[in-house]
């Protein structure tokens, strides 16, 4: 129950932040949060696809892509 709790908190978070670099750490905070939950549902497997590439690829493409990116200021 906590955890789907935490998986719905995450992805509206990250949704509503205007920052992309927070925006990007709490996407890799939910897809930690899903790695567990594959865990718990017996599906190690998955778990660990989730987090390699949930987790540690996609936060890294996405930290190098706003880094690289220049900013508007509004």
């Amino acid at each position: 129950m906590i955890l789907s709790i935490l998986i719905v908190l995450g992805a509206v978070v990250s949704l509503l932040l205007k920052d992309l670099l927070a925006s990007s750490v709490v996407f890799s905070a939910l897809s930690l949060v899903l790695t567990v939950v594959f865990f718990l549902l017996d599906a190690p497997d998955v778990a660990i696809a989730e987090a390699s590439v949930g987790a540690a690829l996609t936060t890294v493409i996405f930290v190098i892509s706003v880094k690289v990116t220049k900013r508007r200021e509004e």
